[in-house]
């Protein structure tokens, strides 16, 4: 016996659903959109990059000339061979400035955020937005108290003055992604390493710092970036003896004029060290940085 109404709808045989492939097409576009902007953020640094390789006079031309024949003049110049100053002094001064102060950081922020998420005092979250609270400061506001008493207490062209005061500038952040890595940490696992006899120290770096080392990673290469890139202070407080990298490459911009390719040659090998460590702990930046996004 018949039924009256309208006839199901029936899908031809290897034919695609209709929600399976809006979502096919939502995903394609998706991926197009991330791929034009990672292009578009690339391109500066892909033109720094071309420039760098280009004479001062193809260089400065308007509108740019892509085509000019390439050189290796800017980098000459930029290590020195025409004369000028060497540049090795301020890369090994923001390599030292930012190395001891990341692991200075790592050293202090470590145990603060274990008792901030693992054992939490009273007012935990109070303490984490005390911290991020000084980060609020506009850096420019505490540079005159700085430079006098670096001047008074003969800090003044120190390395070591940077590394202080890197460390203070990256701890709070750092206290602060620490604090939401260690919160993942199983405290079950803690305890059994208690019940075996572990003391603190041995407890946070043969139990904790494995099981967090992607937010470990994470926090480091941040604290490197921010330490590497800082000017303001190194521009203020250091002259010949501990002048870093940043502060080396604002020497090309002079009243003679704006080297442009030596500048971009400059920007290129100053940004190296980064680009390298971001490169090689991408994976545990990635994982550091997602880690508790997804239960």
């Amino acid at each position: 016996m018949r039924t009256s109404g309208a006839p199901a709808h029936r899908t031809r045989p290897g034919a695609r659903p209709p929600e399976a492939l809006r979502t096919r097409t939502r995903g394609a576009g998706l991926t197009l959109a991330a791929w034009l902007a990672g292009l578009l953020f690339f391109l500066p640094i892909a033109w720094m990059a071309l420039t760098s390789f280009h004479s001062e006079q193809d260089a400065a031309t308007n509108p740019p000339s892509v085509a000019a024949s390439l050189t290796l003049d800017g980098y000459r110049e930029f290590f020195g061979s025409g004369g000028g100053a060497s540049p090795w002094p301020s890369l090994i001064n923001s390599f030292v400035a930012s190395t001891a102060s990341t692991l200075l950081v790592l050293l202090l922020a470590l145990p603060a955020a274990y008792a901030l998420s693992i054992r939490p005092v009273k007012k935990w979250t109070d303490v984490l937005f005390f911290f991020l609270s000084t980060k609020m400061l506009p850096v420019v506001a505490g540079l005159l108290p700085i430079y006098l008493f670096a001047k008074n207490t003969d800090f003044l062209d120190n390395i070591w003055l940077l590394v202080i005061l890197y460390t203070s500038m990256n701890l709070p952040i750092a206290v602060w992604m620490m604090q939401s890595f260690l919160s993942e940490v199983p405290v079950a696992i803690i305890e059994a390493a208690q019940i075996d006899g572990a003391r603190l120290p041995t407890i946070l770096t043969r139990v904790v710092a494995p099981i967090a080392l992607p937010g470990i990673a994470a926090t480091s290469l941040i604290c490197f970036i921010f330490s590497w890139n800082e000017l303001l202070f190194a521009r203020v407080l250091t002259g010949v003896v501990a002048q870093t990298a940043p502060v080396f490459l604002t020497g090309f911009i002079t009243s003679q004029g704006l080297f442009l390719a030596k500048v971009c040659a400059a920007s290129l090998i100053i940004s190296l060290p980064v680009l390298a460590a971001g490169f090689a702990a991408q994976d545990k930046l990635v994982q550091g940085l997602s880690l508790g996004a997804v239960k």
